[in-house]
């Protein structure tokens, strides 16, 4: 099921008011009982906002913040669909699969800037 407006707009709440967001997709730690997690791709970041413990489908606070110069995946999908992101690995559904690859396509299409740009 897609991430409902409700929640995007909390996400929205949650993060830096000059930023747009890309892509939204909730995920599990793997093998955890902790809350589970939304990732936020923005123009600026990937923010990773947890869940609390009695409702998993609202973000509470944000956890973790990288540079949007990173890939997500990629998505193992032997098993239940997976990937690794800053040393953690987390579980998605089979529907998110294709938004965390199209947030990866998104960054792989990126032009590094020029390092020598007054030659």
């Amino acid at each position: 099921m897609p991430v409902s407006s409700g929640v995007r707009k909390r996400i929205k709440e949650l993060l830096d008011p000059d930023d747009e967001i890309h892509y939204v997709f909730p995920a599990d730690v793997f093998g955890s009982t902790n809350p589970g997690v939304f990732f936020a791709v923005t123009r600026k970041t990937i923010t990773i906002m947890s869940t609390g413990y009695l409702s998993r489908k609202m973000p509470k606070r944000v956890v973790g913040t990288t540079l949007r110069n990173h890939r997500i995946g990629p998505v193992d999908t032997s098993t239940v669909p997976w990937f690794k992101f800053n040393g953690v690995d987390y579980e998605i559904d089979d529907e998110y699969i294709a938004v965390v690859h199209a947030a990866d396509a998104e960054i792989m299409r990126a032009k590094p800037e020029d390092p020598l740009p007054d030659l």
